[in-house]
């Protein structure tokens, strides 16, 4: 998913041409793609992602354009990144995120996934996913996606309790959800759901009841996150004038815990600080790409990319985005290339937040020091700490970034 708001940042070529640092160690890294399809039917209250309704773009930006001008990027890219002398690498992971991948035909999907293919290839066993509404897709328009070369669908399920999905302005049925899957299990499509947890009103009777509900599914993967009230969104109005209730972080550690022990109890393995999977191999590939600090080219507006330290994002608007691309420019509003000690902020920040940890060796001095503080503060994980590895507990899921200042201080 793409923010609604863009850093700042050094201007960013027409032509698209990285640093040469961007290609340093490119072999030992992996390369996946991002697409960002910015429409959705309604916009959710809580939503701070750079989003659309149709009723809001023409032209190029419209949803029927939509899939040629992303193709254009793809393009882009390919020359760009040859021109850069980034090595040949297939794409290991390929994710459609939102918006409402959805909403646009299967077959739209499935020319940008193929332009992409067309340009690098997929390596055996690339992981190729989209987001969808439940409410979004047909057993037909599923099958289309699988035929076409999507492995994966990760439903926004968010919640069971329809009280709880009016706050956050979420329009399907959950009733549809149990079918969505069914359908994409019978396609052959792995399947994840995705959960919001601290909703204003939820109780935790509420929050066990979508864990439940989620569970009886039986998906392959499952995303908790901890609802974030955004400045500008709809929500964060609400809650000023009173009309709902503030979130709580004790609320939110509270239903955390019980998650996780539901999660595990059915026997879902937590592999990141809000990710469960079935099996090592279900874990989503390409959210790990991020964390592990691999590289990515993102594919659409407000899309973020990084290639080796080197950091860009495009521009916010689907019009701008449109006529950068139909003018042979690059879409990127800015760029930045990280510094030695804002990478080794980074890696700890992300790496840290996934079971498999830290390598303590690999930190500084002054970091190593700093762990023996971190678990007396029951920040990290003591036996993982002993072991070599720095991991993040419950508990530092609230306060990652508390232990990142502690490890870098």
């Amino acid at each position: 998913m793409t923010p609604s708001a863009l850093p700042l940042g050094d201007p960013a070529p027409a032509d698209g041409i990285l640093p040469a640092q961007a290609a340093v160690g490119a072999e030992s890294r992996k390369f996946s793609l991002y697409a960002h399809i910015p429409f959705c039917a309604v916009r959710c209250g809580y939503c701070d992602f750079n989003t659309y309704t149709a009723t809001e773009l023409g032209g190029g930006a419209s949803q029927d354009a939509y899939a040629a001008t992303a193709v254009r990027e793809v393009l882009f890219a390919a020359r760009a990144m040859d021109a850069s002398g980034m090595p040949a690498r297939k794409l290991s992971t390929v994710f459609f995120g939102g918006g409402t991948p959805t909403l646009l035909p299967s077959s739209d999907l499935t020319s940008i996934l193929g332009a992409a293919i067309e340009q690098w290839g997929l390596a055996e066993g690339a992981e190729v996913t989209t987001e969808a509404n439940p409410d979004s897709v047909t057993k037909e328009s599923l099958q289309e996606l699988f035929d076409g070369g999507f492995t994966r669908v990760s439903f926004g399920m968010q919640s069971a309790v329809p009280h709880v999905l009016k706050v956050l302005d979420r329009t399907h049925n959950p009733e549809k959800v149990p079918q969505a899957v069914a359908w994409a299990r019978e396609v052959g499509l792995k399947v994840s759901v995705d959960l919001i947890y601290g909703t204003p009103g939820e109780s935790v009777a509420d929050w066990e009841t979508s864990v439940r509900t989620a569970l009886s599914y039986e998906p392959d993967h499952i995303s908790a996150y901890s609802l974030i009230v955004e400045d500008g969104t709809k929500l964060a109005a609400q809650i000023r004038r009173g009309q709902v209730p503030n979130i709580d972080d004790d609320d939110h550690a509270v239903k955390y815990e019980l998650a996780d022990g539901l999660f595990r109890e059915a026997g879902l393995s937590w592999y990141e600080v809000s990710n469960w999977s079935r099996t090592p191999e279900d874990a989503c590939q390409h959210n790990l790409a991020y964390w592990r600090g691999d590289d990515w080219w993102g594919i659409g507006p407000g899309s973020h990319s990084h290639m080796g330290g080197v950091r860009w994002w495009n521009v916010k608007h689907p019009t701008a985005y449109a006529n950068r691309l139909d003018n042979g420019e690059s879409p990127a509003a800015g760029r930045e290339t990280l510094d030695t000690d804002t990478r080794e902020m980074e890696r700890i920040m992300l790496v840290s937040r996934l079971a498999e940890g830290l390598a303590i060796d690999t930190l500084s001095p002054a970091a190593r020091k700093a762990v023996a503080g971190l678990i007396a503060q029951e920040l990290v994980d003591p036996l993982k700490a002993f072991a070599g590895t720095l991991v993040l507990t419950l508990k530092g899921r609230l306060l990652g970034d508390a232990v990142t200042r502690a490890l870098l201080d």
